[in-house]
């Protein structure tokens, strides 16, 4: 076990103190107040084990935090600190450390990776080079934060992001996701005496879904998922609008574009019907290409430390990675916590596992920091 790995696993207490502090400081992404106090806890974590306070940067009321250490245009590591879990969760999911487990609501996606990423930093001499971006929207797409990311990861050689892991195993790829609202207009009329007048948008609608579904490819790893539906409004009375959800998740680009071609390519079944889509792409594919040299040097690091071998795989959620790794910057995610139960009742985070993975971020960007810069995966220049 190396130096770095020794200091973080002597100041295990302190990591889990802070993330205590931050698990008890709920943050649902759509309660701006909430998650600008957790915004607020986290600067203050952040700036006491890196010594520097962060950028403050608002969008329409919902903060980001910026770190830069020097140029920060080597190595940026990436996460969020939003949850889906409502205020009053605690009272249900009380933060609890026992049997080697830590719980407590959004503790595993991803305060436990916040707090990794400060602790990992931490253990380093010199951070020249590396920039930190932490978010407050990620669990509700990155509506006001995309540009941020996207801007902050043309500028670095390399991405490292801080979101749990998967079974242990960092996340090589992500399929990419898009999202569609196909509204349907139809004609209303009295479901007994006249329904010939009328034009069935919940027919219309179950039409739409067959179609929906066959746009998917299980061959490619595609998903096409109807998901929330509405029509109607009383049981005797023809409905004339309906209102459908649809997600999609791709492994390619190609796939990506070829579904939305699709998807807005389909007409109405029904005569007086009409059809209106909303949405399309939302986060490109990161591909296995993305992370392979990255996911290369983290597993040797693994080794290095004395952690056994490190696995990688392919998952069907999204991640702020998949915006860096849109733009063309290798990324790395999956980084953060090992544990499970993420969105659920049963989150839960390894406490043995904490030191480790700060220890292989810490020694991940300590890497990332020595290599000439033309020897950073996918990247050339000075």
């Amino acid at each position: 076990m190396t130096a770095i790995a020794t200091a973080l696993e002597a100041g295990l207490p302190g990591l889990l103190a802070d993330i205590e502090e931050l698990v008890r400081t709920e943050s649902p992404s759509d309660d701006l107040a909430a998650v600008a106090d957790c915004a607020r806890v986290v600067a203050k974590i952040g700036t006491r084990l890196t010594g520097a306070a962060p950028e403050w940067i608002d969008g329409s009321g919902r903060p980001a935090l910026r770190w830069r250490f020097g140029s920060g245009d080597r190595v940026l590591l990436l996460g969020h600190f939003d949850t889906v879990w409502p205020v009053g969760s605690l009272a249900g999911h009380p933060f609890e450390v026992a049997g080697g487990r830590l719980t407590g609501p959004g503790c595993f996606d991803m305060k436990a990776g916040v707090v990794q990423l400060f602790h990992a930093l931490s253990a380093l001499d010199d951070l020249d080079r590396v920039s930190v971006l932490l978010t407050g929207d990620e669990e509700i797409g990155a509506p006001t934060s995309r540009t941020l990311i996207e801007a902050e990861a043309r500028r670095t050689r390399a991405v490292l992001v801080l979101e749990a892991s998967e079974g242990g195993a960092l996340k090589t790829a992500r399929k990419g996701m898009s999202g569609y609202e196909l509204t349907i207009a139809g004609r209303a009329a009295h479901a007994g005496l006249e329904p010939h007048k009328g034009v069935n948008t919940t027919t219309e609608l179950a039409h739409q879904v067959l179609a929906l579904s066959a746009l998917a490819d299980p061959a490619a790893g595609t998903t096409v998922t109807p998901t929330v539906a509405s029509s109607g409004t009383t049981r005797n009375t023809v409905p004339d609008a309906a209102r459908l959800m649809v997600d999609v998740r791709v492994g390619t680009a190609a796939e990506q574009d070829r579904v939305d071609r699709a998807v807005h390519g389909l007409r109405p079944v029904l005569d007086g019907a009409s059809l209106r889509f909303s949405g399309g792409p939302n986060r490109p594919p990161l591909p296995t290409s993305a992370s392979a040299e990255l996911f290369e040097l983290a597993r040797g690091h693994y080794a290095e430390l004395g952690f056994g071998p490190l696995r990688g795989v392919a998952v069907g959620g999204g991640s702020d990675g998949n915006l860096t790794a849109g733009v063309g910057t290798p990324t790395l995610d999956g980084l953060g916590a090992v544990g499970g139960g993420a969105h659920a009742d049963d989150e839960h985070v390894v406490v043995a596992e904490l030191p480790r993975r700060a220890a292989l971020v810490a020694s991940l960007v300590a890497s990332l920091l020595r290599v000439s810069p033309t020897a950073v995966p996918g990247k050339v220049g000075p």
